[in-house]
C-alpha cells in the first residue's frame, strides 16, 4: 500500500470548510505604495490553484499575508472560522500550525538530517523543551518515516539537508509541510531553482499528495506551462492586482500580454 494513503483525513478533520476567503487585502511596505491593491479572491476548499505574474506584482506577499509571515495593512483573510488577519500570540500560532508551507529557498536546517527537518512538521503542536531534545512521540516518527517515503526519498532518511540536491531539499520541504496535518498548503515559487525535469517532478508531488488528502493548494509559480498543466484554477496578477482569475484551458495569450506585458516573449 502506498504509504501516503495512511494520511487521509478522519471522519472528523473530513467535516472541515477548507475554503479561504480573501477580502479587499491592501499591503504596503511603504506609506501610499501599495504591493496588494484591495485583492479580493475565494480559494475554494480543494484543488491547486496557482497564481502567476511577473516579478514584483505581489504574488508572494499574498502568500506571506496568508501565513502572516508579513502582516496586511488592510483586509481579511478568513479560514476556518478566524481572521487570520487579526489573529495574535497563541491563536496566531495555532492557525499557523494548520498551513503548511513550502519555501522557494526551501528554509531546510541544514546540519538536520531528513527525518528530523520533517519533524519540524510537529514544532507546533508538541512542547519546546521536547522539540530542542528531539524527543518525538513515535507515532509522529512513524508518520514522518511514512512522508518520506511517499516523497520518494526513503534512501536518504538519516542523510544531512546540506549532503541533498535542490529537488531533493524540496521533497523535504514538502513531506515537512504534510507532516503539519495542514488543511491548507502554501508554496512560493517552489521550483525556480529547479530543472525542467525537477520542476515537473515536484509539481507532480504537490498537486498528488494535496489532493490525496483534499487538502487546497496555493502555488506561486512563474511557470505558465506547469501552472497550465498542474493547477485547477489560474490566478493572474499584474501590478497588485488580479487581472485574470479562470480555468487553465481559458488563459489565452490576450491575458497573458494583460498580466506580464510586451509580446516579444510569446513568440
Amino acid at each position: 500500500m502506498d504509504a501516503a494513503a495512511t494520511f487521509q483525513p478522519n471522519a472528523a478533520e473530513a467535516g472541515i470548510d477548507r475554503s479561504l476567503i480573501v477580502r479587499n487585502l491592501t499591503k504596503a511596505y511603504r506609506a501610499g505604495q501599495p504591493v496588494l491593491r484591495d485583492v479580493s479572491i475565494a480559494f475554494a476548499p480543494r484543488g491547486v490553484t496557482a497564481v502567476i505574474g511577473p516579478s514584483g506584482t505581489g504574488k508572494s506577499t499574498l502568500i506571506r499575508c496568508i501565513n502572516r509571515l508579513v502582516d496586511p495593512t488592510a483586509g481579511e483573510l478568513l479560514f476556518r472560522g478566524d481572521d487570520l488577519a487579526k489573529l495574535r500570540g497563541r491563536a496566531l500560532r495555532e492557525a499557523r500550525r494548520r498551513i503548511g508551507m513550502v519555501f522557494q529557498e526551501y528554509n531546510l536546517v541544514e546540519r538536520l538530517t531528513v527525518i528530523e527537518n520533517v519533524l519540524c512538521g510537529r514544532l507546533g503542536y508538541v512542547p519546546v523543551w521536547r522539540a530542542w531534545a528531539r524527543r518525538f512521540d513515535s507515532k509522529d516518527v512513524d508518520r514522518a518515516f511514512q512522508l518520506i517515503d511517499a516523497v520518494g526519498l526513503t534512501a536518504f532518511a538519516t542523510q544531512r539537508a546540506d549532503q541533498l540536491s535542490g529537488g531533493q531539499r524540496q521533497r523535504v520541504g514538502i513531506a515537512r509541510a504534510l507532516m503539519q496535518e495542514p488543511d491548507l498548503i502554501l508554496a512560493d515559487e517552489p521550483t525556480s531553482s529547479l530543472d525542467p525535469k525537477t520542476s515537473v517532478e515536484i509539481m507532480e508531488l504537490i498537486a498528488s499528495r494535496a489532493g490525496e488528502r483534499d487538502i487546497p493548494a496555493i502555488v506561486n509559480i512563474h511557470n505558465v506551462a506547469l501552472a497550465r498543466r498542474f493547477a485547477d484554477r489560474i490566478i493572474g496578477m499584474s501590478k497588485g492586482s488580479i487581472v485574470f482569475d479562470g480555468k487553465p484551458q481559458e488563459l489565452e495569450d490576450s491575458h497573458l500580454l494583460q498580466i506580464y506585458g510586451g509580446e516579444g516573449w510569446l513568440e
